[in-house]
C-alpha cells in the first residue's frame, strides 16, 4: 500500500452537486492531486468526469445550461419505474466517456449505489464508468434504476451520502469530504404544537387547477415537476426534499462515526434541487468554500506526503459489496 494516500469523498445533492466542480478547481490550483476519488450521486458524476480527464467538458456543459435546456434533457417516462428515463443524459455522458473502464483510470475511483430490495451498499469500482455513474445518481422515482449483473441499483445517497468510509477502506489516510447539503437541512429542528389547518388558497381543487385540462401534456409535466408557481411544490420537489431530509440525517450520523479529516461545506441553501441552470453561481460557491479551507488542506497534505500513513479511525475498514 502506498503511503499517505489522499482521497476525496464527494456527496450527493442534485443540482447543488455542481459545487464539486469549484472545489476540484481550487484543489487543482493548489497542486492537490488525490489518489482516490469516491462519489455518491452527483458526486459520482463530477468525480468520474474528473478522474477521466473530462472535468472541463462537464463544466462547459453545466455553465451553458438554462431552464429550457434542462427541461429538454428530461425525457419523461410515465410507464416505467422512474419519471425520467435518463436516456438523453446518458447519451451526453456516452458522447464524452464512451466505453471508459474504471480499471483503466489513472486513479482509484468508485461510485456508491444502493441495491433495491436488499438495501445493500454497493461500491462500483470496476466496469463501465458511465454505468457506475448512472446507477449512483438514479434518484428513486425520478430516474429509472440501473441493472448491473442482476442487481437493480439506484441512488447511493440512501445508504452513504458522503462516502468517507469507502475512502478509508481503500487505504486513504487523509480524506477531504464535500457536503453540498449542509447548508440546507443542517438547522433542522422540532416544531411542537403546530395548528393543523390547511391553507385554502393552495387547495388543489381551486379553479386554477381545474383549468389545466386545456394545457399540453408537456406543460402539465413541467408544472408537476417544478411546482405551480404559487408556493405549492411539484411532485419532484416533494420526492427530492423527502429524499434529501433522509440523506441529511444519514449524513450526520455517518460523519459523526467516521468523519473526514476536513469537510468542505458550500453555502447552497437557496439553490433548488432541480436548478441545474444555476451552475455558474453554484460552482463559484464551491470555489469559495474550498478557498476557506485550502490553507489547512495544503499543510496537512504536505505532512501526509512527507511522513506517510497515520492511524485511521477505528472501524473504518469495510468490505466492498461487489
Amino acid at each position: 500500500m502506498a503511503t499517505g494516500k489522499i482521497a476525496l469523498a464527494l456527496g450527493g445533492g442534485a443540482a447543488r452537486g455542481w459545487a464539486h466542480i469549484g472545489v476540484l478547481r481550487v484543489l487543482e490550483e493548489a497542486g492537490i492531486v488525490p489518489d482516490i476519488v469516491v462519489g455518491t450521486s452527483m458526486g459520482a458524476v463530477v468525480g468520474g468526469c474528473y478522474v477521466a480527464g473530462k472535468l472541463t467538458e462537464l463544466e462547459g456543459f453545466a455553465r451553458e445550461l438554462n431552464r429550457r435546456r434542462v427541461f429538454g434533457y428530461l425525457d419523461f417516462n410515465l410507464a416505467g419505474s422512474g419519471l425520467i428515463s435518463g436516456q438523453r443524459l446518458n447519451s451526453k455522458l456516452e458522447q464524452h466517456l464512451a466505453d471508459q473502464q474504471i480499471e483503466t483510470l489513472d486513479r482509484r475511483y468508485a461510485a456508491v449505489a444502493t441495491e433495491i430490495g436488499t438495501g445493500h451498499e454497493v461500491w462500483l469500482s470496476r466496469g463501465r464508468l458511465v454505468d457506475a455513474m448512472r446507477a449512483s445518481y438514479a434518484l428513486p422515482g425520478i430516474f429509472k434504476p440501473v441493472s448491473i449483473h442482476g442487481r437493480w441499483l439506484f441512488d447511493g445517497a440512501l445508504v452513504n451520502p458522503i462516502p468517507v468510509s469507502v475512502c478509508r477502506a481503500y487505504g486513504a489516510r487523509y480524506v477531504i469530504g464535500v457536503n453540498v447539503n449542509a447548508d440546507m437541512f443542517g438547522r433542522g429542528a422540532v416544531v411542537p404544537g403546530f395548528d393543523a389547518h390547511t391553507d385554502p388558497s393552495l387547495d388543489e381543487t381551486e379553479p386554477s387547477e381545474k383549468s389545466s385540462y386545456g394545457r399540453s401534456a408537456r406543460q402539465l409535466l413541467q408544472r408537476q415537476l417544478f411546482g405551480r408557481g404559487d408556493g405549492a411544490p411539484g411532485i419532484s420537489s416533494v420526492m427530492l426534499d423527502a429524499f434529501n431530509i433522509v440523506q441529511d440525517r444519514i449524513s450526520r450520523s455517518r460523519l459523526a462515526g467516521d468523519p473526514p479529516d476536513i469537510l468542505i461545506s458550500p453555502k447552497l441553501g437557496d439553490i433548488g434541487l432541480f436548478e441545474f441552470h444555476r451552475a455558474e453561481e453554484t460552482i463559484e460557491r464551491g470555489r469559495a468554500a474550498a478557498n476557506r479551507e485550502i490553507d489547512d488542506i495544503v499543510r496537512e497534505v504536505a505532512v501526509r506526503r512527507r511522513h506517510g500513513p497515520i492511524a485511521g479511525p477505528d472501524g473504518a475498514q469495510q468490505q466492498a459489496a461487489k
